[in-house]
């Protein structure tokens, strides 16, 4: 693997917005296990705006990405608000912490999903960073490469002006592959995260808002991630991204549930 071949790895900047007990809570907990279990290569981190609303868009590899991806935007100096599962706001305790530190619940193929995009709209107006993965789930890929993008990403960020910058992230799928029911926790797994400079959008913000407009975007902050993941993994995408719906995959869930001996998982190459 080759990650960010001649690019710097930046070291960690202060935080300057107000954590509240939510956010210090969750760090007093996550942040200690990830320094113990993970190393960690952070990749033009400086592209991450140190204020100011803004949507960060990444990959999706593994349950446990968002907590180290949070780790990655918390050294740039950010704090995330995630679009994160409705249920999940139904946990006991964990459903207070999510609230608490603004995340954005997301109901998934309901009519309440137009929701979370005005929450979103709101939040980047307030100068929060709204973190979208933009294929909506883990990758169903074979090959963990991003699939085709949804909407969201490009919605929130041309209606409400903010820039929508790209991120990809891997390593965490070594430590808990997509629906694994136990993670790897030794040896210590590598983790990168590269950001990339705001995907161009000025073109596209002149323009009416419609379903064109908005495939055009995604387009262009899929291709964006993609083209990270490459540097950080040194190899190259498949030329066509992955469609589930084309390719009859399941939309959520473990797409190989009830397949019979499925592996739990797979090493980075």
């Amino acid at each position: 693997m080759v990650a960010g071949r001649g690019q710097a790895v930046v070291k960690p900047r202060r935080l300057t917005e107000r954590r509240g007990w939510a956010f210090a809570l969750a760090v007093g907990i996550v942040k200690p296990l990830l320094l113990v279990f993970t190393r960690r290569t952070w990749i033009d981190g400086e592209r991450i705006p140190s204020y100011g609303g803004a949507v960060v868009a990444a990959n999706h590899t593994s349950h446990l990405d968002p907590l180290t991806f949070a780790h990655f935007l918390y050294d740039q100096g950010r704090l995330p608000r995630y679009l994160a599962k409705a249920g999940l706001f139904d946990v006991f305790f964990l459903g207070t912490i999510l609230r608490s530190s603004g995340q954005i619940p997301v109901h998934r193929m309901s009519t309440d999903a137009s929701r979370a995009f005005s929450a979103a709209v709101e939040a980047v107006g307030k100068g929060r960073l709204v973190v979208v993965y933009p294929e909506g789930t883990l990758t169903r890929q074979p090959d963990l490469w991003p699939m085709v993008g949804k909407t969201g990403a490009a919605r929130i960020a041309l209606s409400s002006g903010v820039p929508v910058i790209p991120v990809a992230q891997w390593g965490a799928q070594d430590i808990l592959y997509p629906y694994a029911k136990r993670p790897r926790l030794l040896p210590r797994k590598r983790i990168y995260a590269k950001a990339g400079p705001p995907v161009e959008l000025d073109d596209l913000r002149e323009r009416p808002i419609t379903p064109e407009v908005l495939r055009e975007a995604t387009d262009r902050i899929m291709d964006a991630i993609t083209s990270l993941l490459e540097d950080i993994r040194g190899e190259r995408a498949p030329t066509e991204r992955f469609d589930p719906r084309s390719a009859g995959v399941r939309l959520t869930g473990n797409p190989h549930a009830g397949e019979p001996g499925r592996r739990r998982g797979r090493r980075s190459r």
